[in-house]
């Protein structure tokens, strides 16, 4: 307990060192003597500069991150599979190609009501159609669910190409979507941070209250499983609705950010074992971190300009998930 206890400590530093790290960077580095002076008396335009717009757009680049890393959490234990993730099982593909219907079409609800909800349900569609399409294939093992999400990922990348260039009459709606679809954060409203904190907030204890149990009897063989009460069908169900509603938030406020939920939850159950109640938080944390420490590296490396987040996020992943597939082969 001590053991897990100085583990979960060593996460939470982690995080506020990040937290840290990431609003001092930016197009120009300003000292954590300076950020930390300027949240208490913000004199001149730099002060209201970090207040206003870098540390807004810092915590939302963590709720981002906390969302994903949970989805992925989520994910990889109801498939049993270490390697799903919202981006390879396209449901961020999903999410993405609701959220590009939402920009380009004009609805009259508004955008922070329709883009959540048309994500949503683009994710949780992108998420049974890889199901349906395995168990037609006959399987619902790792390879076949990787390719099947490949696939569908790919379908709904041209859906969304198609879309963009049909549905889009200005310039600058295109631009919109694109610099969304290729990942980046936005400073919001400061009554959007807080919806956004409300959000976050909710989706991890309903993760942790509601489904940690359940994931970590989905761990166990089915017949077990069931044995122990558990209805394996409807907690399914219920699981990839949760876990594509958080994916379609964190979609909603970063757009299409892969990796993350590959990476935090494999370093979550390194750091704090295989229990889901404390898996789903620890991934929440690292997930933040993540995206924070990229975000951070997206408005630093190429100023005044931006690297896309999304870019920044496949160069530290992709390399993660080559290791992990490699991992795996070698055990079979």
């Amino acid at each position: 307990m001590e053991h897990k206890t100085v583990k979960v400590v060593s996460l939470l530093f982690l995080l506020v060192i990040t937290f840290v790290f990431s609003t001092c960077a930016g197009h120009t580095w300003e000292s954590p003597v300076k950020v930390i002076s300027a949240l208490f008396y913000a004199d001149d335009l730099t002060s209201r500069l970090l207040v206003e717009w870098r540390l807004p757009r810092v915590i939302t680049a963590g709720f981002t991150g906390a969302l994903l890393g949970l989805s992925g959490a989520i994910f990889q234990g109801v498939f049993r599979n270490p390697l799903a993730e919202p981006w390879l099982l396209g449901s961020s593909g999903g999410a993405a190609i609701g959220g590009t219907i939402a920009l380009l079409v004009p609805l009259a609800l508004p955008m922070a009501i329709t883009l959540p909800l048309f994500a949503f349900s683009g994710a949780l569609a992108a998420i049974f159609i890889v199901i349906s399409v395995s168990r037609i294939a006959g399987s619902l093992d790792t390879a076949t669910l990787l390719l099947t999400g490949v696939a569908v990922s790919a379908v709904l990348n041209a859906a969304r190409s198609f879309m963009m260039m049909a549905l889009s009459d200005e310039s600058t709606s295109l631009q919109v979507v694109l610099s969304w679809i290729l990942g980046g954060i936005q400073t919001p409203s400061p009554e959007g941070l807080f919806i956004c904190l409300l959000l976050t907030a909710s989706c991890i204890l309903i993760s942790v209250f509601v489904l940690s149990d359940g994931l970590d009897l989905m761990g166990l063989d089915r017949t077990m499983a069931m044995s122990f009460g558990l209805s394996v069908e409807r907690f399914t169900i219920l699981a990839l609705i949760v876990g594509s509603a958080i994916v379609a938030v964190a979609v909603s406020l970063g757009g299409i950010v892969g990796f993350i939920g590959l990476i935090a939850p494999h370093i979550a159950r390194w750091q704090v074992g295989t229990r889901h109640k404390y898996v789903l938080p620890a991934a929440a944390v690292i997930g933040a971190a993540l995206v924070m420490f990229s975000d951070a590296l997206s408005r630093s490396l190429l100023p005044p300009g931006e690297i896309p987040l999304g870019l920044i996020t496949a160069f530290i992943g992709g390399p993660f998930f080559i290791y992990l597939l490699a991992k795996r082969v070698r055990k079979i």
